[in-house]
């Protein structure tokens, strides 16, 4: 579907792109205010300056500062080192703010704006919208009251589309894609080995994690032996070794550096194996599977199972005390029967209400309870979130995205060889993850684990609309066309 508007420059654009010399002695005066009376202010600022301008004038730095700075930050909690925000919630404003300044300023007379949403778009934005919009308009018209933690939780989905928008206009070339790729690789192979560092209990990286990694404020939780590395998540940080995992797949199918892919590939598994995690686990394996399928190369899984083995043992401390919870006289891990007891006691008794079923009973994921560390407790299952936060609506909209995602990775990533192949082939395999791993949480919205699938998403979508042909080196006709 597209949609076309014609433009002949708006007001706001003439006037920036006219006036804004007459308006530099402002800020020139201001920050030699501030640099006498708050120099760290003026400092902070100019640093914000320098790259806005920068991203202004090569915008695929906004796409690359994204991939870097979100796995490394997205852990420390939000108002803990800036205020209102997670450092890369505060990065995402800051280079969206960049690229739209860079529109009004270089926008022409004239100009005509071409408008196409991919069904993956469409079916983004239903879901922002039902889970925001819609329900806080069925909590108005049922007088339920409207918490902060509701306004918040309503704009989960709105941050992570701002994220998959940023990437989509400032990423416009298989070069940049390929770009893109290498530094997630980068990034998750530090994050990896923070993780395995952590979960061994090594190198003091718990402590030095202490600073501001803490899960929700829960000093505690950095004892348990899992990996939750800068992203303070381990099931999060599981998700991102599985889906650089599949990148590199995707990127083995065209490359001369086979074994260095290998040694990232090695790594990647014993940090998700490290997160500690049961359900990270069966990931790891419908991961290997789907990805060796898109590929056509069914052997790999053959070195899946030495490559298992030697990640169970480097990381069998870990495995041992997680295999411990079967000790039990229910012969489950008292987390498994937490999470259930909490299901059981305080979501599930309202989803029995048809109203509640249909329209969502509102957008916040979790309830005070205090007698827990974190003082709440979540909703630790991705299908009741669905309805919960936005009933029958929301979860329908998930559906359609996991379907309109597949139904274009599944294309791309068999047509095209190259980077953005590879990315397809990540976004496949992500979402056949995260689909399969909604039922035990909510890993759509997994804090750089989200992130990084809808970056993914909008990687895969390189050159759609832009002209030139989806699949260059189609390996099937028929699926060519049906692009």
């Amino acid at each position: 579907m597209s949609l076309t508007v014609n433009l002949h420059r708006t007001v706001a654009q003439r006037a920036a792109a006219r006036s804004w010399p007459l308006l530099l002695p402002v800020p020139a005066a201001l920050a030699a205010w501030l640099g006498v009376s708050h120099p760290r202010i003026a400092v902070a600022l100019a640093l914000v300056a320098v790259v806005a301008v920068t991203i202004a004038l090569r915008p695929a730095l906004a796409a690359y500062a994204l991939i870097v700075v979100t796995p490394l930050t997205a852990g420390i909690d939000r108002g803990s080192a800036i205020p209102l925000l997670r450092p890369n919630e505060a990065m995402a404003a800051l280079v969206g703010g960049a690229l739209i300044l860079r529109w009004l300023v270089t926008a022409r007379e004239g100009w005509r704006l071409r408008l196409r949403l991919t069904p993956i778009e469409w079916s983004l934005l239903a879901m922002a919208v039902a889970s925001s919009v819609l329900p806080l308009m069925f909590m108005t018209l049922r007088q339920r009251p409207i918490t902060s933690d509701d306004l918040l939780y309503a704009l989960v989905m709105w941050k992570f589309a701002a994220v998959y928008l940023i990437v989509r206009v400032s990423i416009r070339t298989e070069h940049q894609v390929r770009w893109c790729l290498k530094l997630s690789i980068g990034v998750a192979a530090v994050v990896a080995v923070i993780a395995i560092l952590q979960a061994l209990g090594l190198a003091h990286v718990r402590e030095v994690l202490s600073t501001y990694f803490v899960p929700n404020g829960n000093v505690g939780a950095l004892a348990n032996p899992r990996g939750g590395a800068t992203l303070a998540l381990p099931a999060a940080v599981a998700d991102v070794m599985i889906y650089n995992l599949a990148v590199l797949v995707g990127l083995s199918r065209r490359t001369h550096h086979a074994k260095v892919l290998a040694c990232f590939g090695v790594l990647f598994v014993i940090a998700a194996v490290s997160a500690g995690e049961f359900s990270s686990a069966l990931g790891l394996v419908i991961g290997a599977v789907v990805a060796a399928i898109i590929v056509r190369r069914p052997r790999m899984l053959l070195l899946g199972l030495p490559l298992g083995a030697l990640a169970a043992l480097v990381a069998w401390p870990i495995i041992a005390v997680r295999l411990t919870g079967f000790g039990t006289a229910s012969g489950l891990p008292d987390s498994w029967a937490g999470r259930l007891r909490n299901l059981q006691s305080y979501f599930w008794p309202q989803l029995t209400d048809p109203g509640n079923l249909l329209l969502g009973v509102r957008p916040s994921a979790r309830v005070v309870v205090p007698s827990q560390a974190t003082g709440y407790v979540w909703i630790e299952s991705g299908y009741t979130w669905l309805v919960w936060g936005g009933g029958i609506p929301l979860l329908l909209a998930f559906v359609w995205f996991v379907w309109a995602s597949i139904r274009h990775a599944r294309v791309v990533s068999r047509a095209r060889h190259d980077a953005v192949g590879a990315a397809a082939t990540g976004l496949l395999v992500g979402v056949v993850v995260m689909t399969v791993l909604m039922l035990f949480d909510p890993h759509l919205t997994y804090r750089g684990a989200a992130d990084a699938l809808f970056i993914l998403a909008a990687l895969a979508q390189t050159g759609q609309g832009q002209g030139s042909p989806p699949a260059p080196e189609a390996a099937n006709t028929e699926e060519a066309v049906a692009t």
